[in-house]
């Protein structure tokens, strides 16, 4: 394991990993070209533009001292990053740690360094820095202490513009005038084409929703897309654990986002299937890079420890690209690796991670069900 982290630590000193998904904008740039772009945009289109500078460091939330009206859209732009490990160059951008909440409503974020909503409720708009923090609840209470925050650098600019109308048109006659890194073409994109996982999945809410899964080419299969980003897609299903259920899955891995083994934080990036059982535990079966089949281990992430199991079924280069056939045991895996099985299954889930390396990964799975003797229950 020593060897390996040191190869994998070794990329990260050189350089060598990809850039981020999307690349950073100067963030006094980005407010000056927003401030001229919307000059010209009649006032009865564009209300204001507002920024407001996230200190990594400063535990949610933050009060934009912005207030929105019932039924008000809202668009923000926003660049920077967070550095979990400026050393090991572990950091996240606006994509995945800028988080929004308008006055007591749900917690809110967008997939891109840009986001459009229509406030459903008037208020106060708050913003988060989210990382290393995890929501305890949709009002966006903590379940990690604020003290984690100290343990991050860098900070988040963001440029936030209230509509008097529809923000579409609004995005629109904007691009016309300016598109600093081109957030604003980016979002009108992202509102027209928008990337919507498959019916009867929804991304699990307190890491929020991606633009990593969509419906696939063959009819019931999803496909998979990933890259320096992370996302956790769920159904929910309801049934007994016997002794003979077996959860069942066909998939085809074309790209592994991990060169390394993924045992390690720095290295923790792969694409799974999960199931989650009663007992809070969920156990998920990836293909490795290069641990051996049945290796077994609590994840390496501290919010996640002694909380997802993590099983190897595939390993290394050989048969990626080609659909492979799977069956596990569940009971008898749970019985091995954790202790006595829970009584029942609650959800499955599909994961995705590629923050840490930023590399690409890509697969698709079909055919997923949960078999017993008595039952057959197709998931996908």
């Amino acid at each position: 394991m020593v060897r390996r982290l040191v190869a994998a630590l070794r990329e990260r000193w050189r350089g060598q990993l990809p850039p981020p998904r999307f690349p950073a904008v100067d963030g006094d740039a980005l407010r000056a070209a927003l401030i001229r772009g919307l000059q010209g945009i009649p006032a009865d289109v564009a209300a204001d533009l507002h920024h407001v500078r996230l200190d990594a460091r400063s535990p949610p939330w933050h009060d934009s001292g912005l207030d929105l009206a019932p039924g008000q859209w809202l668009s923000w732009f926003a660049t920077g990053r967070v550095d979990l490990s400026r050393a090991l160059d572990i950091a996240v951008g606006p994509d995945f740690q800028l988080w929004g909440r308008i006055g007591d409503g749900p917690v809110f974020r967008g997939t891109r360094p840009s986001h459009t909503v229509r406030a459903e409720r008037g208020g106060r708009l708050y913003l988060a820095s989210y990382f290393p923090g995890e929501w305890a609840s949709p009002a966006g209470d903590l379940s990690t202490s604020p003290a984690e925050y100290q343990r991050v650098r860098g900070g988040l600019d963001v440029c936030i513009m209230r509509w008097q109308r529809d923000a579409l048109p609004g995005l629109e006659a904007l691009r016309e005038r300016t598109d600093p890194g081109g957030l604003v073409g980016g979002e009108i994109e992202r509102l027209r084409v928008p990337v919507t996982p498959p019916a009867g999945w929804q991304y699990l809410w307190f890491l929020g929703p991606a633009e990593i899964y969509r419906p696939g080419e063959a009819r019931g299969s999803i496909h998979c897309h990933t890259r320096a980003d992370v996302g956790i897609l769920q159904r929910d299903v309801d049934l007994p654990l016997r002794e003979d259920t077996r959860l069942e899955w066909r998939w085809r891995v074309d790209v592994l986002p991990s060169r390394f083994s993924e045992d390690t934080l720095p290295t923790h990036d792969y694409v799974s299937i999960a199931v989650e059982f009663e007992s809070g535990i969920d156990i998920t079966y990836y293909w490795s890079a290069g641990l051996p089949v049945g290796r077994g281990y609590w994840c390496p992430l501290p919010t996640w420890h002694r909380r997802e199991f993590h099983v190897v079924v595939r390993s290394g280069p050989r048969d990626l690209g080609t659909w492979c056939e799977e069956s596990r045991v569940l009971s008898a895996d749970y019985r091995r690796y954790i202790g006595e099985p829970p009584a029942r299954i609650r959800r499955v889930w599909l994961i995705a991670n590629s923050l840490f390396q930023r590399r690409e990964g890509r697969c698709q799975y079909a055919v997923i069900t949960l078999r017993s003797a008595d039952s057959v229950v197709a998931v996908a």
